[in-house]
């Protein structure tokens, strides 16, 4: 009997534990209880070593950042938009709402003097990427969550070892999980060579710190500090559709050149301070530039690392003041309640929110996650479709006429709170016309969801969802 009182107060104990860790946080509080009541020591034992709150903030925000003075620097070099009044998108000069939201980050600010290029699929990205790094004479930062030792991995790294032996500095980042199956040789071949490589969060370091939940999902190249790339594709074959089940692989990419490289840049010094401790503070590594291009974009980051979910609230700050649409692209749809209150709100009121998610995914669990918000989504005037060509893999929010985001981050809970994530705003009008222009195909290539047949699924569909979903907030 004694055994049994232990038991329960072992139990009560858990529970307890878990209710006052993760009191700010309902949904994942649910999705650990509900762990913890089918594997009452293991669900316990998995939340001490998986989700534990990230630990280092402050340590990472004072000590990463790059030298003040070069950062000053680099400021004052750049057009900084300072009222609503400034933005040359019509549209965005009566948004000061949003605008004071956007200029509160004052980390990454909305700069003037830019030229960007929409990258779409891997293809088109891959081809601008080597070509950048072709002519790079000084640096060569790159970052992403995979890097594979695949067709494009080996290409990726050959072109990198030439650059390193004529004297450029090249430095990598990859992701400890996202790059798993990355083999040694890969590595030691790039490290003979010159190159830099380090790992973020190692899984065994990150198991034992606890802190296994946090990935750097970011993908940034930055060339000389005057070209970068950022956006939605890794490096690997399955990007230019090698893999069987997912087929053809849609993606969105972006370069660019001005004003908005150096915060790119000054991302990625902070992660390589996180991974190397050193500190990149040279001012060689934020150039003066001689880009003519008029514009605006702003760079958003956001992780554990920051007091501030950056582009949570950048979504739910956009999607609350939208007037005519909202298009979203996203390979995972499991928002907060926050975001899908906007978005059914939005769609209440009249605005048109469209979302196309993948027919066929990489991941049955998140798919039946997503697909447990359609219903409440259609019923609200969300026109949901999924995309048929293959597998959509793209991040994209078009909202009215005034903004785009495109970046790392998808429409999720992981993506919002957990990951390490980069997203670009874009106000410029040609380049949202052209992100539109991909949309409409993407919507020929998908097929809509109507409520009255989806509601004809299967139980075992519907309740694989209904657990999909509960656990979806650890997904």
């Amino acid at each position: 009997m004694i055994w049994v009182v232990v038991a329960l107060l072992i139990f009560i104990f858990q529970i307890a534990t878990i209710l006052i860790v993760e009191f700010r946080r309902p949904s994942k509080t649910i999705a650990w209880l509900l762990i913890l009541f089918i594997l009452p020591i293991i669900g316990f034992v998995m939340y001490y070593f998986v989700a534990k709150e990230y630990q280092r903030r402050r340590t990472v925000r004072k000590r990463g950042i790059i030298a003040e003075e070069i950062r000053l620097q680099a400021l004052m070099r750049c057009q900084i938009v300072h009222r609503p009044g400034d933005m040359q998108n019509k549209e965005f000069m009566h948004q000061e709402r949003l605008f004071r939201l956007l200029q509160s980050m004052s980390l990454s600010p909305i700069t003037s003097c830019n030229e960007t290029q929409v990258l779409t699929n891997a293809d088109a990205a891959y081809e601008a990427i080597m070509a950048a790094i072709e002519q790079a004479s000084h640096h060569i930062h790159v970052e992403f969550y995979t890097i594979r030792d695949d067709g494009i991995g080996r290409r990726l790294k050959e072109i990198l070892i030439r650059k390193a032996r004529q004297g450029v500095e090249v430095r990598i980042i990859y992701d400890g999980v996202g790059s798993l199956e990355l083999g040694g040789r890969y590595l030691q071949e790039l490290e003979q060579a010159g190159v830099e490589t380090r790992c973020f969060l190692t899984p065994r370091l990150a198991f034992f710190e606890k802190r296994m939940n946090y990935r750097n999902h970011r993908k940034i190249v930055v060339v000389d500090g005057l070209t970068g790339f950022f956006g939605g594709i890794n490096i690997g074959d399955e990007y230019l559709g090698s893999n069987l089940r997912l087929g053809f692989w849609r993606d969105t990419h972006m370069q660019i050149r001005g004003d908005a490289v150096y915060f790119l840049q000054d991302v990625f010094m902070r992660d390589w301070w996180f991974t190397s401790r050193q500190r990149l503070a040279d001012s060689a590594y934020l150039p003066e530039h001689n880009c003519k291009g008029t514009e605006q974009v702003q760079i958003v980051s956001s992780g554990p690392d920051s007091s501030e979910d950056a582009i949570l609230e950048c979504v739910f700050a956009a999607v609350s003041v939208a007037k005519t649409r909202i298009y979203i692209t996203t390979p995972y749809f499991i928002p907060d309640h926050s975001v899908l209150m906007g978005l059914r709100t939005a769609a209440l009121s009249g605005v048109d929110v469209r979302i196309i998610i993948p027919g066929v995914s990489d991941s049955k669990l998140v798919l039946f996650a997503s697909l447990s918000y359609v219903s409440e989504m259609l019923a609200a005037g969300v026109r949901i479709y999924r995309y048929k060509k293959g597998f959509i893999h793209a991040k994209v929010l078009i909202v009215d006429d005034f903004m785009a985001s495109v970046g790392s981050a998808n429409m999720d809970m992981r993506s919002f709170f957990s990951n390490f994530e980069l997203n670009g705003l874009l106000f410029d009008e040609k380049i949202i016309k052209r992100l539109e222009s991909d949309y409409m195909t993407d919507m020929k290539d998908s097929e809509e969801i109507h409520l009255s047949n989806f509601q004809q699924r299967s139980m075992w569909r519907k309740g694989s969802e209904v657990v999909a979903r509960m656990l979806s907030p650890l997904l």
